[in-house]
């Protein structure tokens, strides 16, 4: 098939010359209002370094006011000569290859992953395009109970869906390299039987008819190495999950469509719900070595803008589809799970700072990469750029004679006086902030049925403003989180990849919160107490920073509960077409959520080792075990003694007295496995532990428990 060029190289060096230069008049502007404001009477030291934050950090805030204005223009006038999926509306429908789709977890919520997969396997049956795709749960778990319900959730969801020899299930014994080294794993051992693969999250769900779409682009355009299906979050239950949802869901088409605008084949990989050409990945997406790491041969933690950049090295190109349906995420559900979130891509992200300056990354890639950086950047930048701020405002107020309302420069031109300048920069600012809120709520309420699939023109107007002012608040939280996460990364700190809260849950509690945000609220209020003292005035225009940070404990609280997430949507706020029209993959996999949570989860003293338990005491389970795990090499030997020691004490004391790793390299052994199976039924009840005669009491088969072992 021949290549498809939806853009010339002229088309989009024109498109990318409007853009910048847009982005660079907008900054210009700006400053020159700012200097304008500084410079009467003289400039000092602080105001040069006032204006030079100034004009960095207003430069982000032009470059999305840009993009959300072209994403506005083109979906108002829909048409773009970029967009990738016109290529399905020109071209006939191809014969699709067997596509993997691709699932890494680590101690998720097996529920939800599972039923999250159901619901995708459903929906691909419906296409009649089942026979097209594979799907592979790559897990990482190091959890013995996740283990085991991983297994057993496996195999049953295999019985019901008729899915085995179409789902697979693959734990690794040592988890290299987190998430890219599975997937890495999976590209070894099975890459070469599949031309693509589809890489989800943990609580991803993507509907049939856009992995069917997806891979139709791929075969369509064989240029393409990489192609981005926008997520949208869904199923949020808590206030601040929803407002979160409620922005990206109204917000996020105008941005994207604009990312496209000056981006089109050079896009990014988002890490998960996009396509990707398998045989260009494995051959040039290996992730290299983190230069001056702690830890040798350490990998990049944020691996996805990576591997675009090394796609497009390679001559490939990088999509995003905007405007593609039926691609979903979840969302953190709380402020705080948001904040440890960013906590990771922070240090990933500053991690890709060995890149930027590469001779071998093309200039869009090195945007996207500073992009990345400036997202937390940014923070401490404008946490110091309002430091200077009062401290500039002491020295003109108390040590400075010159008077700040004399006319000159772009004030004598406009007949204004300085402060009045000031106002009007501050409030542009503002405005050039909640602008693409605004167009986006116009594309949104110039059809009533557009309106209507948000909960109406009134409440969806009414929702844009309270949403606004959820975000004002927690801005400066925000601000102080990153802030401390970019000086932890430059300080060497070491960040974790655990896995995620993903809701379900009524919040976060008091004592979390407190501990989480004392020191914001703490912050405040010094802060605040220091403005009033310097000036009234000087306070009341720093308040939005001061009333975010001294209600940020109640105000996280409040947004973390599923309760005032439910009572917002009663009152028709924050509505989705995910909510209020849900399609069929969400829908089916509510409902089968809704029917997990009805299940009464083991007692008490076996919560802890259930997963270990039902391996050792269940013949069914221990034999799905034993069949999952890879047959050792015959020439390895392992230390007998170390898991005899260890076989023993499980049998005399119970599993309680094992640690987590332990416990995981007993499940890892077949031999041990097959063996405490075996003594847990043949040994009578006086051998046994009191932890074990509670589970056979557990599972009702103490007193029929037979002489001999049990074998399927």
């Amino acid at each position: 098939m021949t290549a498809v060029k939806l853009l010339s190289v002229a088309q989009k060096v024109r498109r990318r010359i409007f853009f910048f230069s847009l982005v660079l008049l907008l900054t210009t502007l700006a400053a020159w209002v700012m200097a304008d404001i500084l410079w009467r009477g003289g400039m000092n030291s602080c105001e040069g370094a006032i204006l030079i934050l100034f004009t960095v950090l207003f430069l982000p805030v032009s470059f999305g006011v840009v993009q959300a204005l072209t994403g506005f223009v083109i979906l108002w006038r829909k048409r773009d000569p970029a967009r990738l999926l016109s290529l399905l509306e020109t071209a006939n429908s191809p014969e699709l290859p067997v596509t993997a789709v691709v699932l890494p977890i680590f101690n998720e919520d097996v529920s939800r992953v599972y039923e999250g997969l159901r619901a995708i396997y459903r929906s691909v049956e419906k296409t009649g395009n089942l026979a097209r795709f594979d799907f592979f749960i790559l897990s990482d778990s190091n959890d013995p109970n996740k283990w085991i319900e991983e297994e057993m959730a496996w195999a049953e969801l295999c019985k019901q869906v008729h899915g085995f020899g179409r789902i697979f299930y693959r734990k690794r014994k040592i988890a290299l390299n987190r998430k890219s080294g599975n997937i890495s794993d999976f590209c070894r051992r099975w890459g070469s039987k599949y031309r693509y693969m589809v890489i989800l999250d943990a609580d991803s769900v993507i509907s049939g008819d856009c992995l069917v779409k997806l891979a139709q682009l791929m075969e369509l355009h064989p240029q393409a190495g990489i192609i981005q299906a926008a997520p949208v979050q869904a199923m949020s239950e808590s206030l601040f999950g929803r407002f979160m949802q409620f922005a990206g869901t109204l917000y996020g088409p105008i941005f994207q469509a604009g990312l496209n605008f000056w981006q089109a084949d050079e896009g990014n990989y988002w890490g998960h719900n996009a396509i990707i050409r398998l045989a260009p990945f494995i051959e040039h997406c290996a992730l290299p070595d983190l230069p001056a790491s702690k830890t040798p041969r350490a990998k990049y933690m944020s691996h996805d803008y990576v591997e675009a950049a090394l796609m497009r090295r390679a001559g490939y190109e990088v999509w995003l589809a905007y405007g593609l349906g039926g691609s979903y995420e979840g969302g953190p559900p709380t402020l705080i799970d948001m904040a440890k979130r960013d906590r990771r891509w922070c240090r990933g992200n500053f991690q890709h700072s060995w890149l930027m300056l590469s001779p071998h990354v093309r200039p869009i890639n090195r945007l996207h990469l500073t992009l990345g950086v400036m997202s937390y950047l940014s923070s401490p930048l404008w946490l110091f750029f309002m430091l200077l701020g009062t401290v500039q405002f002491v020295i003109a107020s108390r040590f400075s004679q010159r008077t700040f309302d004399s006319d000159v420069g772009l004030s004598s031109f406009l007949d204004i006086g300085g402060n009045r300048l000031a106002v009007i920069l501050f409030a542009t600012t503002i405005s050039l902030l909640f602008l693409p809120k605004l167009l986006g709520l116009v594309l949104v309420l110039r059809r009533k049925q557009d309106a209507g699939a948000f909960g109406g023109r009134l409440h969806a107007t009414f929702s844009v403003l309270l949403e606004h002012l959820f975000s004002m608040l927690i801005t400066p939280v925000l601000m102080l989180f990153h802030s401390r996460f970019v000086l932890g990364v430059m300080a060497g700190q070491e960040v974790g990849w655990g896995s995620q809260r993903r809701g379900g849950d009524d919040g976060i509690d008091w004592g979390e919160a407190i501990e989480a945000h004392w020191g914001h609220a703490l912050i405040g209020t010094v802060w605040g107490i220091l403005a009033w003292w310097i000036n009234p005035a000087f306070f009341w225009w720093m308040s939005p920073i001061f009333i975010g940070l001294v209600c940020a404990i109640p105000l996280s609280v409040l947004l973390s509960k599923t309760s005032t997430g439910s009572t917002s949507r009663r009152l028709g706020l924050f509505i989705t077409p995910q909510e209020s029209t849900p399609p069929l993959e969400l829908a089916e996999l509510q409902v089968n959520l809704d029917a997990c949570k009805q299940h009464i989860p083991p007692l008490e003293p076996l919560r802890k080792n259930y997963g270990f338990m039902q391996v050792v005491i269940d013949p069914y389970v221990n034999a799905i075990h034993l069949s999952l795990l890879r047959r050792r090499n015959k020439h390895r030997r392992l230390d007998s003694a170390y898991f005899t020691q260890l076989q023993n004490r499980v049998v005399a004391e119970g599993p309680d007295v094992l640690s987590r790793r332990e416990q995981m390299a007993l499940l890892l052994n077949p031999e041990c496995m097959a063996w405490l199976h075996e003594q847990i039924w043949r040994l009578p009840p006086e051998k046994l532990a009191s932890w074990w005669m509670t589970a056979l009491r557990q599972y009702n088969i103490l007193e029929s428990k037979p002489k001999t072992a049990l074998y399927l």
